[in-house]
């Protein structure tokens, strides 16, 4: 990793461990690339998760973030507000704040995608289940 004095870095994706964050299920893998406990970051959380095929996080909603999803490869389901929606390669998904949603690797092989968050923190704790 190369680190300035300024706080900015660079950083390789594989430095970061992969991690199963609270309410994420069956393979629900994370890399938490940019986010307060990695990077001191204050209003984003930017993550790359790979989920195996049946891994999920728990349905979910926050309460003033906002955040993104860009599906990198594979395919599988995401619930917003109870209806689920087929995801794959190139789909970028929006969430506003407080709408319920949850991700799910329906398909044949891993599930890659970005997380962008933000702000970080909702009055939930960091770990909370966000994904």
């Amino acid at each position: 990793m190369v680190e300035e004095s300024n706080g900015a870095f660079i950083r390789n994706i594989a430095e970061v461990p992969w991690r199963e964050f609270p309410n994420h299920f069956g393979g629900a893998l994370s890399k938490p690339l940019v986010m307060p406990e990695t990077a001191g970051s204050r209003r984003i959380d930017y993550r790359i998760s790979m989920y195996q095929p049946m891994a999920y996080v728990a349905r979910h909603h926050h309460k003033v973030q906002e955040q993104v999803y860009h599906v990198l490869d594979g395919e599988g389901l995401m619930e917003i507000a109870g209806k689920n929606h087929v995801v794959r390669k190139h789909d970028v998904i929006f969430l506003p704040p407080g709408v319920e949603h949850a991700i799910s690797n329906s398909g044949l092989t891993d599930l890659v995608f970005l997380v962008v968050t933000s702000p970080v923190t909702d009055g939930e704790s960091q770990s909370d289940n966000r994904e």
